[in-house]
């Protein structure tokens, strides 16, 4: 028995220097290959968090932008619609007074011709009292007449 327990010792001291030793270095280097495999996989966790966090605020300041386009576009239009109502406006005016001088214009030449037409037949209404020979004052009572008559229907 001390023969085995000799052989015992002598085989626990050879498997600790040849195999105990390796393989405790093999569970080292595989101890540390996992720590450095989790310390990596932490690592990428947190880059993808703020990967994910930086991509948010980048959606979020994007969403703003475009918010802040669509209210600029509105104003532009709101105020592209005043200028255009604005114009629209002034042109009628202009259109207005314009119609406006043509018809006084058109009334000055009615009138025009009216005075010439009255003067044309106040000749000849002079010439017909001249054949009735008519006296001064009837002559005169009979243009005042005709020129109230006409003055009347102006």
């Amino acid at each position: 028995m001390l023969t085995q327990l000799f052989f015992f010792i002598v085989l626990l001291l050879l498997v600790k220097k040849f195999a105990w030793g390796p393989v405790m270095n093999m569970m080292q280097k595989r101890e540390e290959y996992v720590a450095g495999e989790i310390e990596a996989a932490e690592k990428n966790r947190a880059d993808a968090e703020k990967a994910s966090q930086e991509a948010a605020e980048q959606l979020k300041q994007t969403k703003q932008e475009a918010q802040q386009l669509i209210e600029d576009a509105k104003s532009a239009g709101a105020r592209q619609e005043q200028e255009i109502i604005e114009s629209a406006r002034q042109e009628a005016a202009r259109i207005k007074e314009a119609a406006q001088a043509d018809i006084q214009n058109e009334k000055d030449k009615a009138l025009q011709a009216l005075q010439d037409k009255v003067a044309s037949l106040s000749v000849l209404i002079a010439s017909k009292v001249i054949e009735k020979e008519l006296s001064a004052q009837d002559q005169e009572k009979l243009i005042n007449d005709y020129i109230k008559e006409v003055g009347e229907e102006l």
